[in-house]
């Protein structure tokens, strides 16, 4: 039997329960209807078939041969819909895609995934990197890394850390005039990416609100990671954010020569869609994130 718009479904599984308990009663228990509404869904369904399903006695229902030849494939019918339901939601449930920049993705989730699918081994773990904000509803990611105010309709965002931001260099390339004591000698040195927002809004809250970036060699690098590496490299100066470079300070690749930091008022957040909070690989995530992540909050 083809199932179509003649034949209803919630019809079908009410007259299938019926069928098992050989009670309306019982059917309406176990679906959560009414007698009166599994006795209407069984009558629809057998005027939609032209025949009758049930014989009515007092107390008791019976299923006719019509009935009796239509309830094991009925049957077997949600069986075969279970299971592969049940197949899909496995399959999703054991891979977790995760959408982010190529920033946070090299310089915080490459030293940490390792750790997670330890203590996860049945989820598998697959990066997108973009710089675009993603849109649930136009790919497969399951949940986010993403800067912004973390407020997006449709989605629930965990704060993760602040996305504050200060110049860093090479010693090497500090050293070629003397090291950098005051804000000013920066501009002795050329500028990686001297249109990033982020320089005028660094040098006002220095003090230098007067800062005139235009003219310089332009050199986008598309993400701060790349931008890090150009400064590594003695190629200039980047405005980075320091948690991410901790390691090349320590190892001496890197310096930041002031304290003093800006921010554009967006914060790093873990986001995902709301109907999916429940998600057993999601919340894996998040109660890692949690765990992992000493400034995390709900």
């Amino acid at each position: 039997m083809k199932i179509s718009k003649q034949f209803p479904l919630n019809a079908l599984k009410v007259f299938e329960a019926a069928a098992r308990q050989l009670s309306f009663t019982r059917a309406g228990a176990e679906l959560g209807l009414t007698q009166t509404a599994v006795s209407y869904q069984i009558k629809l369904l057998e005027e939609t078939l032209g025949e009758q399903l049930f014989l009515r006695r007092p107390r008791q229902v019976t299923l006719t041969d019509a009935g009796a030849r239509l309830a094991p494939k009925i049957s077997e019918a949600f069986d075969l819909m279970d299971e592969a339901l049940a197949g899909t939601r496995d399959h999703s449930e054991a891979t977790l895609i995760i959408h982010t920049t190529a920033t946070f993705a090299s310089r915080w989730l490459a030293h940490h995934l390792g750790t997670f699918q330890l203590e996860n081994p049945g989820i598998a773990v697959r990066l997108e990197t973009a710089q675009e904000t993603v849109d649930f509803s136009r790919t497969e990611a399951d949940v986010a890394i993403r800067s912004g105010n973390g407020r997006w309709p449709g989605l629930k965002a965990h704060f993760l850390m602040k996305s504050d931001f200060t110049p860093m260099l090479s010693p090497a390339l500090a050293a070629t005039i003397g090291g950098v004591h005051q804000p000013a000698d920066l501009l002795k040195l050329r500028i990686i990416d001297p249109g990033d927002f982020w320089w005028p809004l660094w040098f006002a809250t220095a003090g230098l609100p007067d800062v005139d970036l235009k003219g310089r060699p332009l050199s986008r690098f598309g993400a701060q990671t790349f931008e890090a590496a150009a400064a590594i490299a003695g190629q200039g100066v980047a405005i980075l954010k320091p948690e991410f470079y901790a390691d090349d300070v320590v190892l001496g690749r890197l310096i930041q020569p002031f304290d003093l930091r800006a921010s554009d008022g967006s914060d790093y957040w873990f986001c995902y869609p709301e109907t999916r909070r429940h998600s057993r690989k999601i919340r894996a995530f998040r109660d890692f994130m949690r765990k992992t992540m000493p400034t995390f909050r709900d």
